[in-house]
């Protein structure tokens, strides 16, 4: 009885953290039934994710932008324009592609500067400055794509990073036959760095007084986790394993996951978000945060548009289109608060998988786009109006 009345409690306080993995699985399940299995197929699970991967990286870093009370609409077509420069330095340059990529991300870090410098300086409403990028790079890609239209790239190194998967072990070293006996064995390493780091600040938060989960809930918590982890591992290794776009969502939420929760820049950007006068009273550069939270979201809008291109093998004229949108609904889904200050990194993927799981479920049921498209509005609107319920409520 007291743990059922502690899981109820500690469920209510937690609503919009645990809320979205419990959307996550519903969904999941749903589908799962109504496709008769087919939605948690290793293949479809794998592409799943892969098409998850450029809109991932993009919900990261909206949530940063939308934390500090600010909104970048300019990143889709910065993505497709980004893309479309990779796909020039490759075709007609003849660059090699580790000159590229860091090209690419540097010229996305400059475009997000160029986007915050007016925000930061001359208080323009982001909306308007971002909107104005969004026009800038819808001609810039058109520009960019105008001689041929589609840029096909040959590329076979850039094309692996949205198409190919990690190597397996040796087959000497591989103990179950028929999987893919790496991606096994990091789904294991993952969970056992995922429970020791939990366990950790379990430890800490305890020292020093802090209030931590009752043990039997911190144990099925770690259980549920592990079970989650295990069983995508276990689903991936049954066709090719983990993709390299997935190990570089996974790296990107990891950094970013470091950075918000672990540093000084992380708790200035949150400072900021909870109420920019008193941080700027505080002595926290604001102007400074601004500029660099563009710069990033810059910086991940070029690795969007890297891994879009990569996976299409191309850069087209429509490459980047409703990308902005799809990264805004998936930071919202996240549980990022529309009033700024609140919102997690690991919170933007798990909205990414929301939304494509919608999209890739829907397509299954071979139900009709339009339809689609309301679908996923509602969701967007429940996500906004239990962010205004729940902070209201404790307001």
């Amino acid at each position: 009885m007291t743990f059922m009345k502690n899981l109820t409690t500690i469920m209510r306080q937690n609503v919009r953290e645990y809320g979205m993995y419990i959307a996550l699985l519903i969904i999941m399940a749903i589908f799962s039934v109504t496709t008769n299995g087919l939605f948690i197929s290793s293949r479809n699970l794998s592409n799943l994710l892969n098409q998850t991967g450029y809109i991932a990286v993009l919900a990261v870093g909206m949530t940063l932008v939308i934390v500090i009370r600010h909104i970048d609409l300019s990143v889709g077509f910065l993505a497709g324009f980004l893309g479309a420069v990779a796909a020039i330095a490759l075709v007609f340059w003849h660059w090699p592609v580790v000159v590229v990529i860091p090209f690419v991300l540097i010229l996305g870090a400059l475009a997000g500067t160029l986007t915050a410098l007016p925000v930061a300086e001359l208080k323009v409403p982001a909306f308007v400055a971002s909107l104005a990028g969004w026009l800038i790079y819808r001609g810039a890609l058109l520009l960019a794509t105008n001689r041929t239209g589609t840029i096909i790239i040959p590329n076979e190194a850039y094309n692996k990073i949205g198409n190919g998967y990690i190597p397996d072990l040796p087959e000497a070293l591989r103990l179950i036959p028929d999987f893919h006996n790496l991606t096994i064995l990091l789904g294991v390493l993952g969970f056992i760095l995922f429970a020791w780091n939990d366990i950790n600040s379990r430890r800490k938060k305890k020292e020093y007084g802090f209030d931590v989960l009752p043990l039997e809930i911190f144990i099925l918590k770690l259980v549920f986790i592990s079970v989650l982890i295990m069983g995508v591992t276990w689903v991936l290794a049954g066709y090719n394993g983990l993709s390299w776009t997935v190990v570089i969502v996974l790296l990107v939420v990891g950094v970013y996951h470091f950075i918000t929760t672990q540093t000084v820049l992380g708790r200035h950007i949150y400072a900021m978000g909870g109420n920019p006068e008193a941080a700027e009273l505080s002595g926290i550069n604001t102007k400074r945060i601004t500029i660099i939270v563009f710069a990033s979201m810059g910086m991940l809008s070029a690795l969007s548009g890297i891994l879009f291109s990569s996976r299409l093998q191309s850069a087209t004229t429509t490459a980047g289109t409703l990308f902005e949108l799809d990264a805004i609904a998936a930071a919202y889904v996240g549980g990022v608060s529309a009033a700024g200050g609140v919102g997690k990194v690991m919170g933007s993927l798990i909205g990414a998988l929301v939304m494509t799981s919608l999209t890739s479920g829907m397509n299954l049921m071979n139900t009709d786009i339009s339809l689609q498209y309301v679908v996923r509005g509602a969701v967007l609107l429940i996500a906004v109006i239990f962010d205004v319920v729940t902070r209201s409520r404790r307001g």
